[in-house]
């Protein structure tokens, strides 16, 4: 199988250019894919190209990963209605390290070595005048307004000069990298295909070289819903803006539906494994044998093992496991989304557990809150009250945190204030 039937196989390919062409590729031949640094953090959807990339690493082709230090500083018009907003050139290049650190690291741990560039480097010092006439001059107005971004946003509000001109810097970064490091493939995002294409025309206009084309799709839910996009917004590859137990969470809740497709997108796990999975799924969904094994590779290759193994403990709280070795930091990530309230320092040693699950709402009183302490159902930090009248201290802290559960599932996060 070569690589464009493993990609094929794996659901990796949308739009394809001379596919005849694209197979005869000898080992080694550069290829590049793009990422513009507009925001702190890369998402959960830039996953797509990065594991297609290290597919096509590990097939023997050799990955230049491009960071937009430029076309960052531009705005590409895909996939959205309206003007960006330009960014200072310093924020721009501070996203760009952020950046090309995630990557490296995502890239250590899958074991594919690649080449970071950054197409500030050879835009910078072009002058407007020669940008015209060596790359403007090769395309025709009505060339791009026929592309699909321009089209859209010709439809709605307009688009400015400076977005329209983004598609000629994508096709000159494929012409450098074509003429320099001797680059012949670009892959990218569905939404990229125009932009690519228009670097093929350029290459042929030009040099007329042969230079291939891969996009790939955008992955949706059943609902037909962006990947990565959760309730509360963007899933980031940075752990300080998605914890990893909020990624893990986020794949372990896949649907049945979509989680096989999933694993042969998002994970490294051979197509025979996969099946294997797959079979599993058929026949004992709830054992959630797909999802898991989509959570802990995923996990494991943003964040590392141990964050996996982190983000698994964390979730073993939920179902009453012990909170001990867990940092406040965590506990707060495991029950953002349960009740909280706050506490003054200065009662600690003074109020009751009792009271404390009074005031807490998780009883409408301090007569129900005995019965439920007298039942075994109330716990505090995941372990069984049976006093009501013990006071709290300040040892039962977890940093500044104390967790309340009554019964199975009702949670109360206090937060001790000083």
């Amino acid at each position: 199988m070569d690589f464009v039937d493993h990609l094929k196989a794996r659901g990796l390919i949308q739009d394809i250019s001379d596919e005849a062409g694209l197979r005869k590729l000898p080992q080694g031949t550069p290829f590049y894919v793009g990422f513009d640094p507009t925001a702190p953090s890369l998402q959960l959807g830039n996953m797509v190209p990065l594991i297609a990339a290290m597919h096509l690493g590990r097939a023997g082709l050799k990955p230049i990963i491009l960071f937009g230090g430029a076309t960052g500083s531009i705005g590409d018009p895909g996939g959205r209605s309206s003007e960006r907003q330009l960014q200072a050139i310093e924020t721009t290049n501070a996203n760009l390290e952020r950046h090309k650190a995630q990557v490296s690291r995502i890239f250590d741990r899958a074991g594919v070595k690649a080449e970071f560039a950054n197409n500030m480097d050879w835009t910078k010092d072009v002058s407007v005048l020669d940008f015209l006439r060596d790359v403007g001059k090769h395309f025709t107005v009505n060339y791009m307004i026929a592309k699909d971004v321009v089209k859209t946003r010709l439809d709605g509000e307009g688009i400015s000069y400076t977005e329209f001109s983004y598609m000629l810097l994508q096709a000159f970064d494929y012409l450098h990298l074509y003429k320099t490091a001797g680059c012949r493939l670009q892959v990218g995002g569905s939404e990229q295909w125009g932009n690519i294409t228009a670097g093929l025309e350029l290459i042929r206009r030009k040099l007329q070289g042969e230079a291939y084309a891969i996009s790939f799709p955008l992955i949706v839910d059943s609902q037909g819903k962006k990947f990565g996009k959760s309730e509360g917004g963007a899933l980031w590859l940075d752990a300080e803006r998605t914890s990893p137990y909020k990624l893990h969470q986020f794949m372990l809740n896949s649907e049945d539906s979509q989680v096989v497709k999933y694993l042969k997108i998002f994970t490294f796990l051979d197509l025979a494994r996969i099946s294997e999975l797959e079979e599993s799924l058929r026949n004992a969904p709830e054992k959630r044998e797909c999802q898991r094994a989509l959570a802990d590779e995923l996990c494991t290759l943003v964040h590392g093992a141990e964050a996996t193994g982190d983000a698994k403990r964390c979730a073993e709280v939920l179902f009453g496991g012990s909170l001990s070795g867990l940092s406040a930091a965590q506990l707060q990530d495991i029950f953002s989304d349960a009740p909280s309230s706050a506490l003054p320092a200065d009662r600690l040693n003074t109020i009751s557990v009792l009271d404390l699950f009074a005031e807490s709402g998780l009883v409408k009183s301090k007569g129900e809150g005995k019965k439920l302490i007298a039942s075994g159902g109330a716990y505090l930090n995941n372990e069984r009250v049976s006093d009501a009248a013990q006071s709290i201290s300040a040892q039962q802290l977890i940093g500044d945190v104390l967790v309340l559960r009554a019964g199975k599932k009702n949670y109360h996060l206090v937060r001790v204030t000083r």
